[in-house]
């Protein structure tokens, strides 16, 4: 191991003396955190915790979280958490099935948003009972001018045009 190693978000910036149990090294990570650790452990640590925070708001709703929003209940997440967590999803993880529809073709969710599940709440309001989120223009991103709560039917009068079975790409 030497003075600039990489290890997932993790620089090496100076490898610290010690015996071969305890010899550590001081690591900067992406986000401009330093940390020291274990040497033994640089390939198992990916981030200084950025990474774990980052995930949070990507699968925020199988984590067990307290959310101040109160929209966490035991019983689950609200219906409104559900669908801004898909959302997220659809738009930026590229392992979601939904991806190349939404974040593939380049739509994204606000930074607003994208951060708070709070800004989404109070620029949208409670989820209503038999509607999801939808965009008014399908190719337009997620943001509060872009965005209403409609219906199944309302929603199907509002895509994109199909040829054979496939969306054509506009």
């Amino acid at each position: 191991m030497k003075v600039g190693d990489r290890f997932g978000r993790l620089t090496v910036v100076e490898l610290i003396p010690g015996s071969h149990i305890t010899a550590t090294v001081k690591v900067r990570c992406d986000c401009g955190q330093e940390k020291i650790i274990d040497r033994h452990n640089t390939k198992r640590t990916k981030s200084c915790g950025c990474l774990f925070r980052e995930l949070a708001v990507f699968h925020g709703a199988r984590l067990k979280i307290r959310f101040k929003h109160g929209h966490r209940p035991r019983s689950g997440p609200s219906k409104t958490y559900n669908s801004w967590c898909a959302m997220i999803q659809r738009c930026h993880n590229n392992a979601n099935q939904a991806f190349k529809y939404y974040g593939g073709r380049g739509i994204t969710v606000c930074e607003r948003w994208k951060s708070s599940f709070d800004a989404f709440l109070a620029d949208m309001g409670e989820r209503p009972a038999k509607k999801s989120i939808d965009r008014i223009d399908v190719n337009g991103n997620y943001s509060p001018d872009n965005c209403r709560w409609s219906t199944h039917s309302e929603q199907m009068t509002n895509t994109r045009p199909y040829r054979r079975g496939l969306h054509a790409t506009i």
